[in-house]
């Protein structure tokens, strides 16, 4: 009789060594229920790295295919292959959901978990003409971005902070995201007040991580409990759509998964929660590889797990990224939150809906999911705008126009690094962040190439310009 290997082998994809960054083959193979890739570097040995804790819903993800939309306008040719020629080259697969525009390299705070490497003293702001040429390439790219993310460092520390925000709303932009910290909302008498101006299709994007001081002193080297509360409240008090985004790292603060869910589903102003694995670049103090990073599968177990109002078929793929982004969408009413994106037939969203992250803003999704929950409808009638429903309809008084604030959101937004890189999953980037030098990159490559090393791109160019794929 044979022998036989100790896994089933899966697929090939092609990956980096994480210690020198050198592209690699890596076999992707299922092993004791989890999914693994196993690479070889000629220089640094082989490696094992866990990149799913679920082989169903990893496979599950590949269904969610669909036609790629392209930008308007691409800024590289391909010259040395995926990832080497970021800008955006000709041969990556998605456009622009998420558009990251950098104002300044500084921050009023020195994370030790700082995918920039951020710090009060590094760096330098970005002048009123850069950021404005930075949005018109984003307009030029996409015509009428879907987000746009005012970031950083610490947005809110530019000088010219609200000139910034007013020049952004000349654009034809469909919704700002402002990525802050929350302390100068907290402690600047009439910041928030000025920010509400902002509204609609304005949002605040604000790091929040953890309830408990001691992780937040692991994580962002500062007990932020008290000023993050001060913010939520001030936000609340404006209902000024606000998104709570938790950075995860394995055995620090994944317990807490559930406690953050339930916590922002009770915020007037809270319209969702993103969860976001720990990106291993940048800065990554007290930070091992090895042992601390978190698959999103476990993300999404973990959701399952500690609370009670999504369950497992609420948690799906987002089409235009799947590898990398999993939502579920709930109705808010009353300060209760009802799912729904266990409703939606898994075709209907790959047939009708556009290559986005913000679902309620695609039109046509968003004009079903007010006839699938008005009670006017029966669970029949309500079949003939879904061909399938997964489950009886419940009764829920849905409001006369679904509004932004009925919305809450759960998403898992993973960004790739040196060890579970994969150019298939890569090439499907949807969040991306404009260069200083005008390119348009995405945001895995951009912090492990182009940030702040292009000098050693450059000899991983040169030395692998035989690779092939």
């Amino acid at each position: 009789m044979t022998a036989t290997r100790p896994y089933i082998y899966y697929d090939l994809a092609v990956s980096l060594c994480p210690k020198c960054l050198k592209r690699v083959y890596g076999k992707i193979i299922f092993e004791d229920n989890k999914v693994f890739m196993l690479k070889k570097c000629k220089e640094h040995g082989s490696f094992k790295v866990l990149i799913a804790t679920d082989i169903e819903y990893y496979k599950k993800c590949r269904q969610y295919a669909k036609q790629s939309e392209m930008p308007c306008k691409f800024g590289t040719q391909v010259k040395y292959g995926c990832p080497y020629d970021c800008g955006l080259c000709t041969d990556h697969e998605q456009h622009s959901c998420s558009s990251v525009i950098e104002i300044t390299d500084r921050c009023n705070l020195t994370c030790p978990t700082c995918y920039a490497g951020s710090s009060p003293s590094y760096g330098s702001h970005r002048t009123i003409a850069e950021i404005e040429k930075m949005l018109d390439i984003m307009v030029e790219s996409e015509k009428e971005p879907d987000v746009i993310q005012i970031s950083g460092g610490e947005p809110t520390i530019h000088p010219d902070f609200f000139k910034i925000l007013d020049i952004a709303k000349t654009k034809p932009i469909k919704h700002i995201l402002l990525n802050t910290n929350g302390i100068k909302i907290a402690t600047e008498e009439g910041f928030a007040e000025k920010l509400a101006g902002y509204m609609p299709c304005f949002e605040i994007y604000l790091q929040w991580d953890s309830l408990n001081p001691d992780i937040l002193k692991k994580l962002r080297g500062a007990d932020l409990s008290d000023v993050r509360q001060k913010a939520l409240a001030k936000l609340n008090e404006l209902n000024i759509s606000t998104t709570l985004v938790i950075v995860v790292e394995k055995n620090l603060n994944d317990h807490e998964i559930g406690d953050l869910v339930n916590f922002a589903m009770k915020q007037k102003c809270v319209r969702g929660v993103v969860f976001q694995p720990t990106q291993f670049a940048g800065r990554n103090e007290n930070f091992n590889p090895e042992t601390d990073r978190i698959t999103p599968t476990e993300v999404r177990q973990k959701i399952i797990e500690q609370q009670n109002i999504f369950i497992d078929n609420d948690l799906i793929p987002v089409p235009c990224n799947p590898d990398a982004l999993t939502m579920a969408y709930g109705l808010k009413i009353n300060n209760e939150v009802h799912p729904l994106t266990r409703y939606i037939d898994p075709t209907k969203l790959l047939e009708a809906s556009k290559n986005t992250i913000v679902f309620e803003r695609d039109e046509k999704l968003r004009d079903k999911l007010i006839e699938l929950f008005s009670t006017g409808n029966s669970p029949e009638s309500s079949s003939k705008i879904f061909d399938s429903l997964m489950c009886c309809l419940p009764k829920i008084e849905a409001p006369a126009n679904l509004k932004y604030e009925n919305i809450f959101r759960i998403l898992i937004m993973h960004f790739q690094d040196a060890y579970d890189f994969d150019v298939r999953a890569i090439k499907k980037s949807c969040v991306h962040i404009v260069h200083k030098d005008g390119r348009i990159i995405p945001f895995e490559t951009m912090n492990l190439f182009y940030r702040n090393n292009e000098v050693y791109l450059k000899q991983l160019q040169k030395e692998d310009e035989s690779f092939t794929f």
